[in-house]
């Protein structure tokens, strides 16, 4: 469903055409610091304009740091690095309360000292070599905007977003996130290596003196509005069928009320995406038919979007494993398999 150009308001379709500006000179900047990553890219920026937090998942050397750091300081926006270790504590990320004592009236005082979560963009790298319960200290930052110390409640600063990165191939010593909170990412990023003209191109700047200084293209206000923008966009009843549809072909079908046995993937999953997925995979969509210049949702947005959305939100079978089946392999499935509902 396509809304017609008179019925948008005038400064939404106004936003929509300045925003098309200041994605091109996005990827203008970005693409003077990082080569071939347009993809990786496009999909960070729709988790900034959905106010989600994301993983990037991607063998070391592969510039997911730096990726992430280019795009704060081009955004304007407070930054913090924290490298998730073994011994790493939730206090370390949160803050704490400190004793101090007042030299003018000699009594003794709690004050609390912020954690370097206290930022917009928050990057938290090897999110999988921490344990649990240092994990799960970002649980509540990341749903609800906030910490809990004590007895008292602390906001964080708004955009907030995590951008958590993690290496699949190194398992021993690292905690695999649990799926109560990989369900709060909204994408899962997955970050290849490079094809080899980049990667001379790669070489040929990390081997010279090559700097650069990327420019500030939009502010927190500015990220606010587009952020605002993206819930406006108006949406068909065949596209919130669709989507629901995927994330509804991701569970098991006893869970969805079929006979055990039925479906082709019944075998292949074991858990699936819940209401959550498929707000995700709304939300994404909006905001990639924003950056392709549109004030409507299709389902050729949602398809597009389905495979970094929905990726860790299945758990497949052991006879998923045994036959090499990856979530990636069982989701290109479910999509193959999908029918596009009819615009009305």
């Amino acid at each position: 469903m396509t809304l017609p150009v008179e019925s948008v308001p005038a400064g939404d379709i106004a936003a929509v055409e300045a925003l098309q500006g200041d994605i091109i000179q996005l990827r203008t900047e970005m693409g003077r610091v990082i080569v071939g990553m347009d993809e990786a890219f496009e999909q960070l920026v729709i988790t900034l304009l959905c106010r989600g937090h994301c993983i990037l998942e991607g063998v070391p050397g592969l510039a997911k740091t730096m990726m992430i750091s280019t795009m704060s300081s081009m955004i304007g926006l407070s930054f913090k690095r924290i490298q998730f270790t073994p011994d790493l504590m939730p206090a370390d990320i949160t803050g704490s309360d400190v004793l101090e004592e007042d030299h003018t009236t000699g009594k003794r005082i709690f004050r609390f000292v912020r954690g370097p979560v206290f930022a917009n963009i928050i990057l938290a790298d090897e999110i999988n070599r921490t344990p649990p319960k240092t994990q799960s200290a970002l649980l509540e930052a990341m749903q609800e905007r906030q910490v809990t110390i004590g007895e008292t409640t602390h906001s964080l600063p708004e955009p907030f977003f995590v951008l958590a990165t993690q290496n699949p191939i190194e398992q021993e010593g690292t905690y695999p996130l649990p799926e109560a909170q990989l369900d709060r990412f909204l994408m899962k990023i997955r970050v290849g290596y490079p094809s080899g003209q980049h990667e001379i191109e790669i070489a040929k700047r990390a081997t010279t003196d090559y700097q650069v200084d990327v420019s500030h293209v939009l502010s927190a206000d500015q990220v606010s509005h587009m952020q605002s923008l993206v819930r406006r966009i108006p949406t068909g009843e065949h596209v919130y069928e669709y989507a629901s549809a995927l994330a509804r072909e991701t569970r098991p079908p006893s869970t969805r009320g079929e006979a055990p046995g039925s479906g082709s993937n019944h075998h292949y999953i074991s858990w699936g995406a819940g209401p959550r997925g498929s707000i995700c995979l709304l939300m994404a969509a909006k905001a990639r038919a924003l950056l392709q210049g549109r004030f409507h949702v299709t389902t050729e947005d949602v398809r597009m979007i389905a495979l970094p959305t929905l990726r860790h939100r299945i758990v497949p079978t052991f006879h998923a494993q045994v036959e090499g089946k990856s979530s990636d392999d069982i989701i290109r499935d479910i999509i193959d398999r999908v029918r596009i509902p009819d615009a009305n």
